[in-house]
């Protein structure tokens, strides 16, 4: 076996396909944002560009509070919390945290994790591992975090299509009321920018006798009166058994989280190896989360601002006959369908027009349904907005992508 051929071999079919991903060399800039200055990696000085796909929904990574609480912590506190929560980590930051995101989803109990992918992972692979006889029916567009974890468990999986509540009752039918059952699905999912039924997903989970398990991690912040999530939007957040959350998209920080009834998150605190055995969030991660999710249970500016602009770019896309995809969400997606296609288009963006957008490709999405996936956030003025269009037509033009969504 030659290794190194192997890898190399494997790396040039990505190439080849067009889906091999480039990362951006990005530099933040306090008081600018959505701006940035990006470092080519070709030598040439960094230059300020726009950034148009960060998961930074409402630019809370800048807010003067968030810098204001991690500053201070930094200070009177240092840097890394010291250990595991269970080994002299659980930093009193990490507490209050904890009781705000409780409070947040009308919870009794949260717990704190260091991303959303291990709040995922850690959670639906306890769940499914311990509880006897367990089958997990998720939705076919959930998240790899929520897959992998399934995946761990090795419990029986059954997959609905996406969105189909008659499917998901006839699996729930046929598995009847007895068996241990979780229903695992998103509120809103981010390729598409759709989002879940949740209260009819509720309704037959109720009926059959299955615990629910919702990932709100493109919704916190970003929905409901205080920011709770579409379940609180909806009325329905009391009659979810776990939601699962992250403080790294519209709070702006980074670190994940589940909120559920205080024997639900105790018994995954007890026998969750993602996070019994990982070093906690620094003290200041905790605090800059903390000030986050307190702003924005108070203010409602950010999230009108962001529907506002969400909107409008959405009506330009489509008065410049642009492929943007429907999506009643703040996810506004411009089909491609072609991964290599979507990579120079990406590129053209950036090298001519200074505006950075990831590309999509598989298998963050279907081969086929390649995109470029805009986000968005209350800083992206009407000035920006003008360019973006009159970019991508330039771009649309030159490499001659369909403009039929």
């Amino acid at each position: 076996m030659n290794y190194n051929t192997f890898f190399k071999d494997a790396l040039a079919g990505l190439k080849a396909e067009g889906r091999y991903r480039v990362f951006a060399n990005l530099e933040r800039i306090v008081g600018k944002f959505p701006k940035a200055l990006y470092h080519p990696d070709n030598g040439e000085a960094p230059r300020e560009i726009t950034v148009w796909c960060s998961n930074d929904y409402l630019g809370m990574g800048q807010h003067p509070k968030v810098l204001d609480a991690m500053q201070s912590a930094i200070t009177g506190q240092g840097g890394g919390a010291g250990g595991t929560r269970n080994i002299s980590g659980s930093n009193h930051l990490h507490v209050a945290l904890e009781h705000e995101l409780a409070d947040l989803h009308g919870k009794e109990a949260a717990l704190l994790m260091t991303s959303g992918y291990v709040a995922n992972w850690t959670t639906l692979s306890t769940l499914g591992s311990k509880l006897p006889d367990c089958v997990i029916i998720s939705d076919s567009q959930n998240h790899n975090s929520m897959i992998e974890g399934m995946r761990h468990s090795k419990a029986e999986r059954r997959i609905w299509n996406h969105n189909d509540v008659d499917h998901l009752e006839a699996i729930l039918k046929d598995l009847g009321p007895q068996r241990a059952k979780i229903v695992a699905f998103e509120s809103v999912y981010s390729m598409d920018g759709d989002i879940a039924p949740i209260g009819q997903i509720l309704d037959l989970c109720e009926k059959y006798n299955a615990f629910s398990y919702l990932d709100e991690v493109h919704a916190v912040g970003m929905y409901g009166p205080r920011g709770g999530g579409v379940a609180e939007r909806d009325g329905v957040m009391d009659r979810v058994d776990i939601i699962q959350g992250t403080l790294a998209k519209a709070f702006g920080v980074i670190g994940g989280y589940i909120a559920a009834k205080p024997e639900i998150v105790d018994f995954v605190r007890s026998f969750g190896n993602g996070f019994i055995f990982t070093s906690s969030q620094p003290p200041s991660i905790a605090a800059g989360a903390l000030a986050s999710v307190r702003h924005l249970k108070e203010s409602d500016v950010e999230r009108a601002a962001q529907k506002e602009r969400a909107d409008t770019l959405r009506a330009r896309m489509r008065e410049a006959d642009l492929p943007v995809m429907d999506a009643p969400s703040h996810i506004v997606p411009l089909m491609v369908g072609d991964p290599a296609m979507c990579k120079e288009a990406s590129d053209r963006l950036l090298f001519e027009h200074d505006i950075y957008v990831q590309p999509i490709n598989y298998p963050t999405v279907p081969r086929g349904t390649e995109r470029l996936r805009f986000t968005p956030g209350p800083l992206h003025n009407d000035e920006l907005i003008d360019h973006l269009i009159d970019s991508l037509l330039t771009v649309w033009s030159k490499l001659g992508i369909s403009k039929v969504a």
